[in-house]
Parts: C-alpha cells; structure tokens; sequence
C-alpha cells in the first residue's frame, strides 16, 4: 500500500529532523574570551574544529561548548585571515567529525541550510538555496577564491558555522567577512586545503 500524503509529509519532516541531529552532533559554540561567541564544526578526529579566524582573531582565554554542554579550552592550530578560516584544536577526540562533501559539484538552485548559534542562541537551523557560485580577491597569495553564495539567513553568532546541504552533508563554512553580504560560505574543498596544509598533510585539491 502507497503512502498518503499525510504520512509522507510527516516521513520528510522527520528526515529533514534527523539530518539536522547528525550535524549538530559535530557542532560547537566558540567563545572568543571576550563577549563574542562564534560557531565551529569538529571536521577531523582528534578535536579539530573550524571556524572563522575572525572569531578567534582577537580573544584569549578561548573555548568551545560541546554539544553536551561542556565547556573545554581550545588552542590556534592555524589561521588564514584571506580566506576567514581557523583551525583549533580540543581535547574532544569523542566528538564526531561533521559529514563533509566535496563542494566542486554544486549547483544553483540546491537546497541549503546554516546551522549555527546566532545572538548565542544554540542550534538555530536556517534554509535556503544555493543562489551563486562565484569568487572573491583576497589580499593574499591565493588571489581569488570560490564562495558559495546562498539566500539562508545569518546573523552574528552564525560565523563560522556549517552550511550543509539536503542530506546533511557540509559543503561549506559560513563567513560574515569575505564577499561583503550576508549568506557567503567557503567552499568545503577549500577548507579541506587549509586544514590539510594546516597538519602538514599532502594535499591534492587545488583552490
């Protein structure tokens, strides 16, 4: 016997709730040490987590609120301020690192959601489409570099949070810095190449 439409709308509803477990499972609330709070994605095992460099850029005394709610200190792994990317490091090698797909196939018109923690508000889940794919110029060596642009909606707090796509999957890390609007992701092959670079790995993705 088919599935009404009732029952099928309950079955996407409910999928679309589990997605955004998975993904809130790998993500974290970042606290500059100041007043400002940020969000991060656990992205390998060993506690690494990313986030925008301007979350971190200035504070000390930094940590990170798991998704239990323990509060753990985290050390600057690496920083890139061209591209807004940072990554950290805690002693939460249990975290899940977050389901990351390759950004290099996307396309306008996908369905997209941020997650993050806007206005210190944990887990808030925001959605959209993708919008564009296109470049910005950095100051920097790297010169231009893809972004992803969506019409999900973002607020401060959001910065450095995952946008993921419908099956929960990142494709990109949330910046209010680069690109100069709202709703600008880095693209999760270029963050794959700061993070590999970061850990002295080989890395054959090329920005």
């Amino acid at each position: 016997m088919g599935m009404n439409a009732y029952d099928l709308t309950n079955w996407i509803a409910q999928s679309q709730a589990e997605v955004i477990q998975r993904i809130q499972r790998s993500l974290v609330m970042v606290h500059n040490g100041r007043r400002g709070v940020g969000s991060g994605v656990a992205w390998r095992q060993g506690g690494y987590l990313v986030t925008n460099y301007h979350v971190v850029a200035h504070g000390r005394n930094q940590y990170a609120t798991l998704p239990n709610g323990q509060d753990l200190p985290v050390r600057v792994v690496a920083r890139e301020p061209d591209i807004d990317l940072a990554l950290l490091q805690a002693d939460a090698f249990y975290l899940p690192p977050a389901l990351v797909a390759d950004s290099r196939g996307l396309q306008v018109g996908q369905i997209v959601m941020a997650v993050g923690h806007p206005w210190g508000q944990r887990g808030v889940v925001t959605s959209g489409i993708i919008s564009g794919l296109g470049t910005v110029q950095t100051r920097g060596v790297r010169g231009a570099v893809p972004v992803i642009r969506s019409d999900v909606v973002l607020a401060p707090g959001n910065s450095g949070g995952p946008l993921v796509n419908a099956i929960g999957a990142v494709i990109g890390i949330n910046t209010m810095i680069i690109g100069g609007d709202l709703g600008v992701a880095i693209p999760t092959h270029l963050v794959d190449l700061f993070v590999s670079e970061a850990l002295g790995e080989r890395a054959e993705v090329s920005g």
